[in-house]
């Protein structure tokens, strides 16, 4: 069988435990036997972080700039028990918030609907889309310990200082920033979504709470909405919609789904999660990072798979759900086909996420998934799973 050929490499970036493995093994059975599979590789493995001092991550970070489309495997963001695991020299940053800061982009996802997969909330008829603002907020946010009575102030560039809070005993403390750039180009990129996909835009924060920085964020998504995209949404039959977090939580559960939803990093962050659960699973999740100049970085929306790798590790049989892996290199594919006027690489790419559904639709599946399916579950592993979406590919 003769490979579909590729013009311009994709950014690759491998990643930690579980999902590592999956990696690999999704290349080696879906993607190699049939393309000449073209990538610029990066590392991010958490060892290699520590061996570069992170710069592997920015590198990769720059690859994607200049390539134009990135495909990311997940990577353990290190806590206290972590860096102590891995013997680190220190707690590296989320890799993930290092490449959203320096590509400054939106993230969209969106879950994977199989039929047969019970809804938990079964007025969800249609997919809920999160957009998740990817700079800045608590991912780039300076905090320390304070271990003595005194007054933690910061000082703005005006000189302008303001205090935080007079400690009387020891505390923590925190400070994050946005910037007018990113918020207008969060705004523009999730409403060229909503118009491409025509589907109805909602954008929550907590403005009656932090009434400078989220009302901000609030103020700059309705200028640009009534500047640029009010006559585009009208011919389109499409609304844009803003509520408090809270009640768009509440509106969002009695909904029938279907909207895109809009969130600040932190907010997209938890809810992307809630989402994916209520419609079967964290990894049934698509997640692609937009660029304001139009660069691309698809990734499973989800961790490392710790506790199934240290059973990997035993020799224990494993079923770890590789679908949002799957979707995120079939995504990539899929775009780096559309930019290099490759259309039998997009084709190969759909006929592989064809090939997955069904396999899920008829009956195979992975642990995770057979609690959920509305019929009779043949329970596979990994390595089992991904024979039988290959069997497809190959018929």
């Amino acid at each position: 069988m003769k490979k579909i050929m590729m013009k311009t490499p994709l950014v690759e970036i491998d990643g930690d435990e579980m999902t590592r493995i999956l990696w690999k093994k999704i290349k080696d059975e879906l993607l190699i036997p049939y393309i000449d599979l073209k990538t610029e590789y990066y590392d991010l493995a958490l060892t290699n972080r520590e061996k570069t001092n992170d710069q592997v991550t920015k590198d990769s970070a720059e690859a994607i700039k200049r390539l134009g489309v990135g495909v990311k495997c997940a990577t353990i963001t290190p806590n206290a028990q972590r860096v102590k695991e891995y013997n680190l020299t220190s707690m590296w940053k989320s890799p993930n918030g290092t490449i959203r800061s320096m590509l400054d982009g939106t993230v969209f996802r969106a879950p994977l609907l199989v039929k047969g997969l019970k809804v938990l909330l079964p007025t969800w008829t249609q997919p809920i889309t999160i957009a998740r603002h990817a700079y800045g907020d608590v991912y780039s946010g300076v905090e320390g310990y304070v271990n003595c009575p005194g007054k933690a102030e910061f000082i703005l560039p005006n000189g302008e200082r303001k205090t935080i809070f007079d400690f009387t005993g020891n505390g923590i403390v925190q400070t994050m920033h946005n910037t007018d750039k990113s918020i207008y180009s969060f705004a523009r990129s999730c409403m060229n979504y909503a118009l491409d996909v025509k589907k109805d835009l909602w954008f929550s924060t907590k403005d009656t709470i932090s009434k400078i920085y989220d009302h901000r964020f609030k103020d700059i998504f309705q200028e640009v909405f009534d500047n640029e995209y009010k006559d585009k949404f009208a011919e389109a039959g499409i609304e844009y919609f803003y509520t408090l977090i809270d009640d768009a939580v509440a509106r969002i559960v009695r909904s029938n789904g279907g909207m895109i939803w809009a969130c600040k990093n932190y907010d997209g962050d938890v809810m992307s999660d809630m989402i994916a659960t209520a419609f079967g699973s964290l990894a049934m999740m698509t997640s692609v990072l937009v660029s304001p100049e139009g660069n691309f970085e698809y990734e499973a929306a989800h961790g490392t798979v710790t506790r199934h790798y240290y059973n990997y590790l035993k020799g224990e049989n494993t079923s770890t759900n590789p679908m949002a892996t799957i979707f995120a290199w079939t995504g990539a594919l899929q775009k780096r086909g559309q930019i290099d006027n490759l259309p039998e690489l997009v084709a190969f790419a759909k006929k592989v996420e064809t090939a997955s559904l069904l396999t899920i639709e008829e009956g195979t599946m992975t642990k995770d998934l057979a609690n959920i399916f509305d019929g009779k579950a043949n329970m596979v592993n990994s390595d089992e799973f991904l024979s039988a979406i290959k069997e497809k590919l190959d018929a």
